[in-house]
């Protein structure tokens, strides 16, 4: 009787047993990531380093899905001006796009960058900027229209400084000068005398300052430390310009929506995870990069804060100009605007000009 109970019982468990086996198949997802950037910039690294292995462990705890990660940087799919235009073709799944490089695609990204001298800490501009993208349906619509979602916004830089060739102390002697930069805060300038500014990238500030193209570079100090600035700038004016959000994690819409929910959901997650992981690491990095670039021959001189109010007075209303210009085309840009000063005031910090405050005239 027991024997045949045993049976019994043995045959109905691999029957079970044969039951659940496709259940607990792990299928399996290509996903081709792109940046054009190479694998040594900060949320690069951090993306192989952190974002991947927290997506795999993620899935891992269910076991229905795993991703099969292949990554393309450094210009081997794009350059890094390219990102947004590859994800939205197919080039690549996952994207981690350089907004700045868009302002006329992704005009509600340049929020942190139309409000300098509010926030240097990378971790309250980025969690303010994300947190308003996903409070207003506008900056996610722009990647929907470049056929992406949007999964997060991240900053990785702890805040702009100015990298010269020659010693810098003050405003005056920013004037009649050329100045590299990548977009938006190339507009800094335009309430000093004189001074120029020059588009480039990251990857092309050290040849502008080294032939001369440029006298100056407006970058953060991690950057400097990581593409060896002090060889070729070695002084820094510490000016504490303000972060600014530079990087957003979108997915091609088509791969999405051919995504199983449990996928994106960790993708989703994540991104926000990295987010917060790539800005922390960003301050706590800040100081360390200072050091290194001393310890590299380069100097540090303190802007004082009457010059910082001096250069932030000079500057148009960058932030109304932005915000009139979304309100025209029938977006909250005003809104936008004012919840971003006010979440960053709720984090403790007060600007150096308030520029939500003001009229688009001042």
């Amino acid at each position: 009787m027991i024997t045949k109970w045993t049976r019994r019982t043995l045959m109905g468990a691999l029957l079970a047993g044969a039951t659940a086996m496709p259940a607990l198949a792990t299928e399996t997802i290509k996903a081709v990531v792109i940046d054009g950037y190479p694998a040594r910039a900060l949320w690069v690294k951090e993306f192989t380093g952190f974002f991947i292995p927290e997506v795999d462990k993620r899935l891992a705890e269910t076991g229905n899905y795993k991703m099969d990660w292949q990554e393309s940087y450094g210009g081997t799919i794009v350059k890094p001006k390219g990102v947004l235009e590859g994800v939205k073709l197919g080039l690549g799944d996952i994207g981690i796009v350089t907004t700045i490089f868009h302002n006329s695609k992704l005009p509600s990204q340049a929020l942190s960058a139309v409000t300098p001298f509010v926030a240097a800490d990378a971790r309250a501009v980025a969690q303010a900027v994300d947190e308003i993208a996903k409070e207003y349906p506008a900056m996610q619509a722009e990647f929907a229209e470049q056929n992406q979602v949007y999964l997060a916004t991240g900053v990785v830089l702890d805040t702009y400084q100015v990298f010269s060739k020659s010693e810098i102390g003050s405003l005056s002697d920013l004037e009649g000068s050329k100045v590299a930069g990548a977009g938006m805060n190339l507009r800094y300038l335009e309430g000093i005398e004189g001074a120029a500014g020059v588009r480039g990238g990251l990857t092309d500030f050290y040849n502008m300052l080294q032939t001369g193209l440029v006298d100056h570079a407006m970058l953060w100090p991690e950057a400097a430390k990581t593409f060896k600035i002090a060889e070729v700038a070695p002084y820094m004016l510490r000016a504490d310009l303000g972060a600014v959000n530079s990087k957003t994690i979108t997915v091609n819409k088509d791969y999405w929506e051919g995504l199983p929910d449990e996928v994106k959901t960790v993708l989703g997650e994540v991104a926000v995870a990295y987010r917060d992981h790539v800005a922390g690491i960003a301050m706590d990095r800040a100081q360390e990069s200072r050091d290194a670039f001393v310890a590299a021959g380069g100097t540090i001189v303190e802007l004082s804060a009457e010059e910082r109010a001096s250069w932030a007075a000079a500057m148009p209303n960058l932030a109304q100009e932005w915000a009139a210009s979304l309100n025209d085309a029938g977006q909250p840009g005003s809104d936008m605007l004012n919840a971003y000063m006010g979440k960053l005031s709720d984090a403790g910090f007060t600007p150096v000009r308030d520029w939500a405050a003001e009229s688009a005239t001042n």
